[in-house]
């Protein structure tokens, strides 16, 4: 492909060389390039591409995409655009072919429910006989296959890339978490969807949009690229400023418990390992049992069975698609234990999330509440406490420790927790090490317990000055109940 044809219309200035030159791949990151790629030198909040401009010509880069002028001795093609980011975002759909347009396009954007409301998605389409695909905080699914990616949303050269390897694989639709940091850093950029789902909002990633006003207009974005249909938490706060924000140009359909809504659940039964409710829609009403308890689990379903009736599925299919799920690795998954007392493990890392997980737990416990939680490293430092006092205000033990402290000190973290874990009553310990942490909730457990390891979830690793430490808290459990026995 020459690279005329990827640049099309976009707005660039020509500092060196010919744009005829062709281009066998788009390439960020200097490490990665190979011989006829156009590099994008992108200005992150870690590293420069600037600064690696010549390692990629040295790999064979045909042409170069900058922000700021610089001398370049080789010869080489060398264009300059305002934003490298977006430009990254315009060639990926150039590249690719614009793969998203061949697709069934679902984003969904919200604080909380994202990962549990793709999944629920996917099993009624599926059910439906559609082929579809997941790109979110647990990676892509394409078919059978699974691709790791580093962030819930990735940057929009993996995003097209992989829409790509779903056009190529016949799929139908796409399921896609559309993060905040996603909006905000034109990961998807010059792509639409279908439809654009919000769940919620709480507070989250302060460290990056500062204010909740902020964060929330960055999840606003999402919703003046839809084509079809939008659809919104109704029951949320900033869902109904959303439903009040984006007008009727694309249709609106609602879900919600406590207000009038679209589709909503009623006669909503709670046990500890499942939940009924009667699911109402404009298609009619059925009973609906899941697999996965809690009330928060009724709204990611009511989500999912709203996105089913904007694709006209019929009410057994959506029934049969939200009964069919036994679990969400990470989401109030029950560990295997074969003891007397309960181990939960759940991705909750917010107060909000936190707050939703034990409200169910308190419902049921018969025993002690033992918790098992920290908080992220280099991220927004004005939820911890707010984790803290959630917490103590549950729990009967609170084990507070580490959980990908990344480039912190875990002593600072947990300190920051323990401001709001003192605002309340609550016994707590402080075990920085969190293998011993949990370690030590499985010692200290007695019958009719449950003990909640908080944070992690699907997780299989631990971040630590930079380094990524595999750390499955799955296996960590099973292994110390071995050396019990």
């Amino acid at each position: 492909m020459k690279l005329r044809d990827l640049l099309g219309n976009y707005e660039f200035k020509l500092l060196k060389g010919n744009i005829d030159v062709g281009i066998s791949g788009i390439e960020n990151d200097s490490r990665k390039v190979q011989k006829g790629d156009i590099f994008v030198a992108e200005k992150g909040y870690t590293a420069d591409g600037h600064e690696f401009i010549n390692s990629a010509i040295d790999k064979g880069a045909v042409a170069v995409v900058l922000e700021r002028e610089m001398e370049i001795a080789q010869d080489i093609v060398v264009v300059k655009v305002e934003d490298s980011i977006d430009a990254l975002a315009w060639l990926s759909n150039s590249f690719f072919g614009n793969p998203w347009d061949s697709l069934d396009t679902i984003g969904i954007t919200g604080t909380n429910g994202k990962t549990s409301t793709s999944y629920f998605i996917k099993k009624i389409f599926e059910e439906e006989g559609k082929k579809t695909g997941i790109i979110g905080t647990m990676g892509a699914i394409i078919g059978d296959e699974e691709i790791s990616i580093d962030n819930t949303t990735p940057n929009s050269l993996t995003i097209q890339n992989i829409l790509k390897q779903m056009v190529t694989g016949k799929l139908d639709t796409v399921i896609m978490e559309v993060s905040s940091h996603a909006l905000e850093l034109k990961r998807v950029n010059y792509m639409f969807f279908d439809v654009g789902l919000f769940t919620n909002l709480t507070k989250d990633h302060l460290d990056y949009h500062k204010t909740m006003d902020s964060y929330f207009q960055s999840k606003v974005k999402l919703f003046s690229k839809t084509r079809k249909y939008n659809i919104i938490n109704i029951d949320d706060q900033y869902g109904k400023k959303l439903a009040n924000l984006i007008g009727d140009e694309i249709p609106l359909l609602t879900y919600g418990i406590k207000n009038k809504s679209d589709v909503y659940a009623s006669d909503i039964k709670l046990t500890l390992n499942k939940v009924g409710f009667k699911l109402y829609t404009p298609k009619g009403n059925i009973p609906v049992t899941l697999n996965i308890p809690g009330e928060f689990s009724v709204y990611n379903a009511l989500a999912a069975a709203t996105c089913a009736i904007a694709y006209d599925i019929d009410l057994d299919t959506i029934k049969r698609g939200l009964e069919s799920i036994e679990g969400i690795k990470g989401r109030f998954e029950v560990v295997p234990t074969n003891t007397d007392y309960t181990v939960i493990i759940d991705f909750a890392h917010t107060a909000d999330g936190l707050e939703k997980v034990l409200t169910v737990i308190d419902e049921f416990a018969k025993g002690r509440k033992i918790v098992v939680f920290g908080a992220g490293g280099n991220r927004d430092r004005s939820k911890r406490p707010e984790m803290g006092e959630t917490v103590g205000n549950h729990a009967d033990i609170s084990i507070v420790t580490s959980d990908n402290p990344r480039f912190e000190e875990p002593e600072n973290i947990i300190n920051d927790i323990l401001i709001g874990m003192m605002r309340t009553k609550g016994e707590y310990v402080k075990i920085v090490d969190r293998k011993k942490a949990i370690e030590y909730a499985l010692d200290i457990a007695k019958p009719q317990d449950i003990i909640l390891l908080a944070g992690k979830g699907h997780e299989l690793y631990t971040i630590v000055k930079g380094e990524t430490v595999p750390f499955d808290e799955r296996q960590i459990v099973l292994e110390h109940l071995k050396k019990k026995i």
